[in-house]
């Protein structure tokens, strides 16, 4: 099904700080994208890169000491930046949901499933009680909880984490929302429920056109899920483009030194490939491009902060000394 051109959502140079004791952390410096209706766009990076951050932007859920210094959200030509708290919890679990990493951020737990679910329907939609009960019946089904009529009574500790996640995940599919922003939703769920997930999310973005950001660190789930791709490093996207384009051919060292370090394309005997060193802390970046001091490619020219580069096709480029896309590994070999 192919649905309108115009992006259900457009991050534009947002720029999200924390302002610490330690001094001023840029955890999303810069940052733009858009996603389009039925489009799932993955964002990658290590732990630390401002992938959860951006998130949690789009959603206002950034709490003190960080703020949204600059930039735009725009949700269908509206700037949710400015929104007011009462205009973002109307569009919070109906056009735009979140599934939390942590499905205790989700859950409350002294009520039970089918109160919580019930309550999240009803918030939003003039329906019965007896309708909204069978809705959320149907969703858990689709996540794959057995005897979903049982489980609506129970409580969030009588489940295992990882069919606590499978809740939250429901949760944020009950409204069928414009967005869905998912923070790592899977990383619980053993491969055959995770692969269940992906199919149901991926049918709801190709049947009702909603949008979909997965954050993650699984470049394997973002091969096979994804339309586009943002990889990011200490809160600055650093290459983007299609999915296949960036996977299939990166330019970026940093980009290159993620798909090399996939423990699958390892061979038996052969040490891990890994990015040397760690990622900087955001309270100390280092002068320049941030990536350079574990960079193979570093020169001089990488004291200063490189511009976006613009490729072929859409890519987009953060980088003085792209690799050469003949020497670059494929995700998929």
């Amino acid at each position: 099904m192919s649905f309108s051109d115009s992006p259900t959502l457009e991050v534009k140079d947002l720029k999200t700080y924390f302002f610490t004791k330690g001094g001023i952390a840029r955890a999303v410096d810069g940052v733009s994208f858009s996603v389009g209706r039925g489009k799932v766009l993955g964002l990658v990076g290590e732990s630390g890169s401002g992938k959860t951050v951006t998130g949690f932007s789009i959603l206002g859920l950034v709490d003190e000491p960080g703020r949204i210094v600059s930039g735009e959200i725009l949700y269908r030509g509206e700037n949710l930046v400015s929104a007011s708290m009462g205009r973002m919890r109307e569009l919070r679990g109906l056009n735009i949901s979140m599934i939390f990493q942590d499905p205790m951020m989700t859950l409350n737990p002294v009520l039970r499933i089918d109160t919580q679910m019930i309550e999240a329907i009803q918030a939003h939609e003039k329906i019965s009680k007896d309708d909204a009960r069978q809705r959320a019946r149907d969703v858990l089904g689709q996540v794959g909880i057995a005897s979903p009529d049982e489980r609506l009574r129970a409580y969030p500790h009588q489940f295992s984490g990882g069919m606590r996640q499978r809740v939250a995940i429901a949760i944020a599919l009950l409204n069928k929302p414009d967005l869905i922003v998912a923070d790592e939703p899977t990383t619980a769920l053993d491969v055959t429920i995770q692969g269940q997930i992906l199919y149901e999310v991926q049918k709801l973005c190709s049947q009702t056109g909603t949008a979909l950001i997965w954050i993650t660190h699984d470049l394997s789930v973002v091969a096979g899920l994804a339309d586009d791709i943002c990889v990011m490093y200490a809160g600055r996207i650093v290459e983007q483009g299609s999915v296949n384009s960036v996977l299939d051919n990166p330019r970026h060292p940093y980009t290159h030194g993620l798909i090399s370090s996939v423990p699958s394309r390892n061979r038996r005997g052969v040490p891990l490939a890994q990015i040397p060193g760690m990622a900087p802390s955001l309270l100390k970046l280092p002068k320049g491009c941030s990536f350079g001091p574990r960079c193979p490619q570093v020169t001089a020219d990488c004291g200063i902060i490189p511009n976006i580069s613009m490729l072929d096709k859409g890519r987009q480029l953060r980088c003085h000394n792209p690799l050469d896309a003949l020497v670059s590994p494929k995700l998929k070999d």
